[in-house]
């Protein structure tokens, strides 16, 4: 008989019995607890979270990221098209905005899944503090790369604030889920690209002319949102679509309570212009799984 309805139960209960059936309840109590800890932590390497349909999901990761270069295109800005310019196939160039019609499967993009890439565009406490931008990643940083304290002044100069986005450490108010969770690295997540290319992005909030370069940052702090029908799906490429996070109050909690946790509250977010979503050329390729400890 379970513990609790024993206790429960109107015919008196011996007080040794009493004492034996309260350590039980206290043990299973205990385990449960321990046991909804250990589900939270047991992350393989190859793995982060996100949110599906206000549940919890774990991505699991197979192979390298891919920022697709079509032949047309021209990334880096030099005039020439990427075709006849074999250098521009020397570093990965993930750059938010830019677009390619195809996945890198092949595929026509119409058809590639999205993964919703959440990242908080506010800062929690108002940070004006250039030195607590990340810092420059531990391999080569891309040619002019803004990180450290260059990154900090930087976005100081052009939003007035330092985002949780690029903060060494984000505000303990907040979390994300990336960085990578087993070494807490910013500007890290498994499979993921270090750097991102913030041209495009910053000439269509305005804050730029047309790029001439690429503007590599370490790519941020964040976390993830998939489609509904989405959060149960095998090993596919999916397109990283950015979605700026404005406000506080509309990020996720860690264990998917509250704020943005499915496409459909990420859509009303940005209906009601507290988010701003765009595409990419940058691509994972990962499996999705809801979580034994959804939420």
């Amino acid at each position: 008989m379970d513990p609790m309805l024993e206790l429960s139960s109107t015919t008196a209960v011996p007080p040794l019995r009493r004492r034996c059936l309260l350590r039980r309840l206290a043990l299973a109590t205990l385990g449960c607890f321990a046991l909804g800890a250990s589900a939270r932590a047991q992350l393989a390497p190859n793995q982060t979270n996100g949110f599906g349909n206000d549940r919890l999901v774990t991505f699991t990761y197979l192979q390298n990221f891919d920022c697709v270069d079509q032949p047309t295109m021209d990334l880096d800005f030099n005039g020439i098209p990427a075709q006849s310019d074999p250098g521009e196939m020397q570093i990965p160039i993930c750059q938010a905005v830019t677009e390619p019609t195809q996945d890198p499967a092949g595929g026509d993009l119409k058809h590639t899944a999205h993964l919703y890439v959440l990242i908080p565009f506010f800062s929690v406490d108002g940070d004006k503090n250039p030195a607590d931008a990340m810092p420059c990643p531990d391999v080569q940083p891309r040619p002019g790369e803004l990180c450290g304290t260059d990154l900090g002044n930087a976005l100081l100069s052009t939003f007035g604030f330092l985002p949780e986005a690029w903060k060494a450490k984000v505000n303990p108010a907040i979390s994300t889920q990336c960085p990578d969770p087993n070494h807490d690295v910013a500007g890290t997540c498994t499979m993921h690209s270090t750097s991102v290319d913030l041209s495009e992005t910053l000439a269509a909030l305005g804050k730029t002319g047309p790029p001439t370069a690429p503007v590599f940052v370490p790519t941020p702090n964040h976390s993830h949102v998939v489609d509904a029908s989405r959060v149960n799906t095998g090993p596919i490429w999916w397109e990283v679509r950015p979605v700026l996070v404005l406000f506080q109050s509309d990020w996720p909690a860690a264990d998917g309570s509250s704020g943005i946790t499915s496409s459909r509250k990420m859509d009303d977010a940005e209906a009601a212009n507290r988010a701003i979503e765009v595409g990419s050329n940058f691509f994972l390729f990962f499996s999705s799984r809801m979580s034994a400890h959804a939420h």
